[in-house]
């Protein structure tokens, strides 16, 4: 790792930023079924919300989910309205994900006044998966937990355990943050994910593979029963910079499929690879496709699969 990496501000991350996509405060702006292992190792159907609403207020170096949020707290019953309109188009599942490109316990993204009316609605789901910031699981987890039938599930971002790069992605948190979060949540009977980065800016292809185990090894070991991990996509403004000056690439297909493969080796809860857009990654149309179905796969099962072969060796 080179030596005097930049620090950004808050202010040189916003303005470096391309614009926001026009939103509409009383729809989501997007939503899906997909399947999903769960933690007793069965293949179930999740419906996916992802909710407009206010920005978040912590802005990570590496974030792309602003580009989808208000500039604005949205109404009160606005989120309800969103969850109708998703749930009302969407197949039956047996779990739901509120994602809403931040917080959940941030009250200027989700009103608590709405929380009442949200569990009206989800209550028939065998869990329900929110995502939120360490330092906003408080007290008022507990609140929506209480108001709850079913299981609560929060999603914390760690994005990786190498703390200089923690700090330079402007997280606004450190290690034993993340830890007390997790205490306090485990303690509440509410089950934790996290999301960790493969490959984040300051890394290179190696040190990405390296950090991104050793994250998924520590979040096992402090209690976390699921690591989603995300492959750091560029086209976020600073991000772009990074990759100018040789400090950022995403990572090669061959190490996102080697994160997966070993950590699923550790065998301290689930690990399931990000997806999404996986295909800007592809050097090969012929094998890439089969890669990523593979990947798919050993997500649902929890198993690594033979490897994929072809000429391209890449």
């Amino acid at each position: 790792m080179r030596d005097a990496l930049p620090i950004f501000s808050d202010r040189e991350i916003f303005v470096a930023r391309p614009a926001k996509n026009a939103v509409d405060p009383h729809r989501p702006y997007a939503f899906h079924v997909e399947a999903e292992c769960t933690a007793d190792a069965r293949v179930v159907d999740v419906a996916t919300i992802f909710l407009t609403n206010r920005e978040c207020p912590f802005r990570c170096l590496m974030c792309d989910l602003w580009m989808n949020t208000t500039d604005t707290c949205v109404p009160d019953g606005a989120i309800p309205s969103q969850i109708d309109f998703a749930l009302s188009r969407l197949p039956s599942a047996q779990h739901v994900k509120l994602y809403n490109n931040g917080n959940f316990f941030d009250v200027q993204a989700i009103p608590p006044v709405d929380y009442r009316a949200i569990v009206e609605r989800v209550n028939s789901f065998k869990n329900i998966i929110v995502e939120n910031h360490p330092k906003l699981c408080t007290d008022r987890c507990l609140q929506f937990r209480d108001l709850l039938e079913t299981h609560l599930e929060i999603a914390i971002g760690l994005e990786t355990v190498h703390q200089d790069v923690l700090n330079r992605l402007n997280k606004q948190m450190t290690l034993d943050d993340f830890q007390r979060a997790v205490d306090f949540l485990l303690i509440h009977d509410i089950a934790v994910r996290a999301f960790i980065l493969h490959k984040p800016p300051f890394m290179d292809e190696q040190q990405g593979i390296e950090w991104s185990l050793r994250s998924i090894e520590w979040a096992f070991s402090i209690g976390v029963g699921c690591c989603t991990v995300i492959p750091t996509r560029s086209g976020k403004g600073l991000l772009e910079r990074l990759q100018h000056h040789g400090l950022f690439s995403p990572p090669t297909l061959a190490s996102v499929e080697q994160v997966l493969e070993e950590g699923l080796r550790i065998s301290g809860g689930r690990v399931l690879m990000d997806l999404w857009d996986i295909e800007h990654l592809y050097n090969c149309p012929d094998c890439g496709p089969q890669r990523t179905d593979r990947m798919r796969r050993m997500n649902l099962s929890q198993h690594i699969l033979p490897t994929v072969r072809c000429d391209c060796n890449s």
